[in-house]
């Protein structure tokens, strides 16, 4: 993708850190840089990429300060240029959100992120798809922001048991 500066013939890796419905199907920032970090140390050749809207930037700024190596574009593309990366990505990791549905539709490998929402309810289709969820005794709670204050349906959820699966995928 030209505008953005991304090349199309090294892996790109999607991240949609986003959850417009509350900060509670947010999985941490520092999660999502731990995983960064962790699959460019093992493939320093793959392209790293966070998608979200505007209202995401700022929040995404936080991955990068951890992990310099991943590009935020949030609130930079398009919606058609959103797709168009996700259509072309070798994997996506997301939180429940709108943009794991498109690249659910787009049949692209996920590691899908569930907190407070239930994962049954909305899966990914994708043909290799992996939902996370802790399964706690207080969730699905379906809440914009953690009632109990400690948000570990989500904390909880290692860096590493995102990796694992996504590097099988």
């Amino acid at each position: 993708m030209h505008r953005v500066n991304l090349r199309m013939d090294v892996p790109l890796l999607v991240f949609a850190p986003g959850a417009e419905f509350g900060s509670a199907k947010r999985w941490p920032t520092a999660h999502f840089a731990e995983l960064a970090s962790a699959i460019w140390r093992a493939h320093p050749q793959t392209q790293i990429v966070l998608l979200g809207s505007g209202k995401d930037k700022a929040m995404c700024e936080e991955i990068v300060a951890v992990a310099p190596e991943v590009r935020n574009l949030a609130g930079i593309t398009t919606l058609g240029e959103a797709i168009a990366l996700i259509g072309h990505a070798a994997a996506v990791v997301s939180n429940d959100s709108g943009l794991l549905h498109i690249a659910s539709a787009l049949n692209r490998p996920i590691v899908a992120i569930y907190g407070p929402t239930d994962p049954a309810h909305a899966p990914p289709f994708s043909d290799v798809a992996k939902s996370l969820s802790l399964r706690l005794d207080c969730s699905p709670c379906r809440q914009r922001e953690c009632p109990l204050g400690h948000h570990h349906c989500m904390k909880n959820i290692t860096a590493d048991m995102v990796w694992t699966p996504l590097r099988e995928m």
